[in-house]
């Protein structure tokens, strides 16, 4: 076993201007993984078992946007006190006419069976264009029944139904025209209390010559759903359902509903978070969007501005955030707030933490504390992005896993980015 690598835990985090919790103990930063010369560390902590303190946790490498070179898997059986090394997870691949690549997903376990559960991306890109992955991405599952030591099921999700395959996985999506995927890690996979498995994913939507379009004219463009898995007859596998897309207003988010992050509520709805943008029209005001489901995830609202319990608006940029259900029965959501309207993705920072009200599924203003921000070390281009938190089985904080991506960058173009970005993990006390 070897001792994972920390500099001397930070204290870090602050009340936003308006909002003052108190009584709160500080958060606190460690160096999680530190990143060699020009590559970014990205890591993820999950439970591998219904109850006890074993760990994986599973790091990936990136020398350039959405794209993963390799990752790591590393185990610990003492809550993440010490690590043991694992194996590396292949993520690129040759094949005739094209480049294979891997994104990974969320993970969890189900608390019935106690199989072990982790999810990833995967497509055949023609010339490596992390772009061509609309047209190509499809989402893959991996189960274990050894809290992922072994690996008995390794397959792409395909609905259930004979009409569907590996090349029309799912309703609406035809490999090559378009894609479905998870949009980010944030997109948590959670069981339901009924044992159906809910994975937030993204899709991306077709024209009438039945290939990709955008139409809100920004980057990209996808629309939200969730998939919904049941254990078949046989136990050992899940069979799958696809939601009602949650479709977006292209004149209002120009790259569509993205990375929806899902928690279910008391009275039964599940609620929907959602990344919106206003990349390429810089006037719209940068928004979470919201939607809710009343029939575990079949149909879901149209979406709307997710807005503060009052009815208060705030501004956030284009990124992902996670909706995190604790043991108290309180609901958190973490993710960035701005005191400006963003200009589609950036900034990326600060990144809050603030509990969401369990009647209205909106956010309580009065509860949003800050856990990062830029501070003077820290370059323009900083993003405090793609966040993976679960909450700790032994002190009930709320633990997060986060990298400061561009903290070495020196300017605003990107021509001058600095790949080198440390994975640190956050504990955040829940008072």
């Amino acid at each position: 076993m070897s001792a994972l690598a920390m500099s001397a835990p930070a204290v870090v985090g602050r009340a936003l201007a308006g909002s003052s919790p108190s009584g709160l103990a500080p958060i606190r930063r460690e160096l999680f993984l530190a990143a060699k010369a020009n590559e970014s560390v990205c890591a993820l902590t999950y439970y591998t078992r219904p109850a006890g303190a074993d760990l994986m946790s599973l790091h990936s490498i990136f020398k350039r946007s959405d794209t993963i070179e390799v990752a790591y898997a590393r185990y610990s059986s003492d809550n993440g006190r010490t690590w043991q090394e694992g194996e590396e997870i292949p993520t690129f691949g040759k094949r005739p006419g094209a480049k294979l690549r891997r994104t990974m997903g969320g993970a969890l376990s189900d608390p019935a069976t106690g199989r072990f559960i982790r999810f990833y991306n995967q497509a055949l890109l023609p010339t490596d264009n992390p772009l061509e992955g609309f047209w190509q991405w499809v989402v893959r599952h991996c189960v274990s029944e050894d809290g992922g030591m072994t690996w008995y099921l390794d397959e792409e999700i395909i609905a259930k139904g004979a009409e569907f395959n590996a090349a029309h996985p799912v309703p609406g999506v035809n490999v090559g025209h378009n894609c479905i995927m998870i949009g980010d890690h944030a997109s948590k996979p959670i069981f339901l209390a009924d044992g159906t498995l809910i994975l937030p994913v993204v899709i991306s939507p077709v024209g009438p010559d039945g290939n990709y379009t955008n139409p809100g004219g920004g980057y990209t463009y996808c629309d939200a759903a969730v998939l919904r898995g049941r254990w078949a007859a046989d136990g050992r596998h899940l069979e799958w359902e696809l939601s009602q897309i949650v479709k977006g207003d292209p004149s209002r988010s120009t790259r569509g509903m993205d990375e929806p992050t899902v928690a279910p509520l008391p009275d039964g709805r599940l609620l929907m978070v959602i990344r919106g943008s206003n990349d390429k029209k810089p006037d719209l005001p940068g928004r979470r969007w919201v939607s809710y489901s009343s029939d575990q995830g079949r149909t879901w609202t149209k979406p709307e501005y997710w807005t503060y319990t009052s009815g208060e608006f705030f501004f956030s940029p284009a990124a992902s955030s996670q909706l995190i259900s604790h043991s108290s029965g309180r609901l958190f959501w973490l993710g960035n707030i701005r005191p400006d309207n963003p200009k589609g993705n950036r900034p990326r920072y600060p990144f809050v933490i603030g509990e969401v009200d369990l009647r209205t599924g909106l956010l309580a203003q009065k509860s949003v504390r800050g856990i990062d921000d830029r501070g003077p070390g820290d370059g323009e281009l900083l993003a405090l992005a793609s966040p993976y938190s679960r909450e700790d089985r032994e002190t009930g904080e709320i633990v997060l896993n986060l990298t400061r991506w561009g903290a070495r960058s020196v300017g605003a173009d990107f021509k001058d980015y600095n790949w080198t970005a440390d994975a640190y993990l956050y504990r955040i006390p829940v008072a």
